[in-house]
């Protein structure tokens, strides 16, 4: 590892050591930097690490909102405006009792690299708020989300910061508070992605991260002579990623025989195809805390409460729901039962540790970082900003060919990267490196702003 890494590291760890989620996004993404930064003095002489590791801005704020009881409560909200040397700032709002400072600033850190990956002109931002809309009426979750743009809605814009959803933002939330900008700002415009079909939104954007997912591990298997038929298949979640995930990889002639909730994991040894998949949106709907009700309804399937599927023997594993979900006796126990690829859906879902076994194995295992191979979410995000610009609408072929393609792209420019800078088959160093120069580059041209 470089000295100018380890400084920039230990002074994040000194500044806010209990910012430990975004202290272990940068060092992964640092430590894979040292070839291109060794190789090209500018990066250091620029202070390139040292800007790029602080957001550009971050905005704190209450939401008061009132509840069905007439009860006012209040949150915390926030938007992390981390970097836009090569476009607007673009990231998701997340809604979950978790969310803290420290998740935004590392979604959006991480979010910087993975936007430059997509060759869309889109920086890298991040927000959201500690409101669980679980178990909540729609009246309360339109009054917070109302609640939360009137704050909000001064800090973003189509040619400033355009945010989407995330965990627990789906189209529900992104109408309200898309509705109250609409009425605040006095106008009609793309402020927001993952729209509703009829006023803006595009075709493919619920399961284009999960298509994305497939898109890329077709792609690396490639490069092994192989591809995602006929291989078994473990997913973890049961949201829309997983949802994409699963629907993409069943397409390519897949089996997937794993989804995962906070409660334990199902394994269906038939396949999750069909009706299953349907069923799957309905549990979304229904309820996003248990996948146990899947196994009541297919009488083939098998709930392991409390586990995660990283113990099931399978060909391709697509970790797709939250942070730091696969450790490191997972990963070696995924390696031992003969797994060929590791590719990841949500971000960051594996731990600092496991992302370092997967590294050192890199002829053994196919790995991929969230940041490159669950990029087409936000992919699909840019298409619908391209669409309201030219207030066009694409068909759902069209928008999934242009996904397909980005990602193609995506696998290219990491593998690329990763060999040019001596670590071929590397995606985690091609990623991060390839993401890196890009906006770089475009930092040292705009001078020190």
């Amino acid at each position: 590892m470089s000295q100018y890494v380890n400084e920039v590291l230990e002074g994040l760890k000194k500044k806010a050591p209990w910012e430990s989620l975004f202290i272990q996004a940068a060092t992964e993404i640092l430590h894979s930097l040292a070839p291109v930064l060794e190789k090209e003095p500018k990066y250091k002489k620029n202070a390139i690490l040292e800007r790029m590791v602080e957001p550009e801005r971050a905005i704190s704020f209450r939401v008061p909102w009132v509840d069905d009881k007439g009860q006012i409560r209040i949150h915390n909200g926030w938007r992390v405006q981390f970097n836009s040397a090569i476009g607007p700032y673009k990231g998701g709002i997340r809604f979950h009792p978790n969310v803290t400072l420290d998740t935004l600033k590392f979604l959006g850190f991480e979010q910087i690299f993975k936007n430059s990956l997509t060759g869309l002109p889109m920086g890298g931002g991040k927000g959201g708020s500690n409101f669980d809309p679980n178990g909540k009426s729609d009246a309360e979750v339109m009054r917070f989300c109302q609640s939360f743009m009137m704050e909000l809605f001064r800090h973003i814009g189509p040619d400033t910061d355009v945010p989407a959803g995330d965990i627990g933002v789906g189209g529900r939330e992104v109408g309200y508070m898309f509705g109250m900008y609409k009425k605040l700002a006095n106008e009609f415009t793309g402020v927001l992605t993952g729209k509703g079909q009829y006023w803006g939104g595009s075709l493919v954007r619920p399961e284009a991260t999960g298509y994305g997912v497939v898109y890329f591990a077709e792609e690396a298997l490639k490069t092994k002579g192989d591809s995602m038929q006929g291989k078994k298949v473990a997913v973890s979640g049961f949201g829309n990623v997983a949802w994409g995930a699963v629907t993409k990889a069943t397409q390519l002639g897949a089996k997937v025989v794993t989804i995962s909730g906070p409660d334990g994991y199902i394994y269906d040894a038939d396949g999750i195809s069909g009706e299953k998949i349907e069923y799957m949106t309905e549990m979304l709907r229904i309820d996003r805390m248990s996948v146990a009700p899947y196994a009541q309804k297919f009488k083939t399937a098998q709930f392991h409460a409390g586990k995660r599927p990283w113990e099931q023997k399978v060909d391709v594993a697509l970790p797709c729901a939250i942070q730091n979900e696969l450790n490191l006796d997972e990963a070696k126990n995924l390696m031992a039962n003969g797994c060929k690829a590791v590719i990841e859906g949500a971000n960051m879902p594996s731990t600092l540790d496991a992302v370092e076994f997967f590294q050192a194995n890199t002829g053994k295992i196919l790995f991929s970082p969230g940041k490159a191979s669950n990029a087409g979410g936000v992919a699909t995000s840019g298409l619908e900003m391209s669409q309201n610009s030219m207030r066009l609408g694409w068909t759902a072929e069209e928008v999934d060919a242009r996904l397909h393609q980005i990602m193609i792209n995506i696998h290219k420019s990491c593998a690329d990267a990763a060999a040019r800078f001596g670590t071929p088959g590397n995606y985690v160093n091609g990623a991060n490196i390839a993401g890196f120069i890009k906006v770089a580059d475009s930092m040292i041209d705009q001078g020190l702003v």
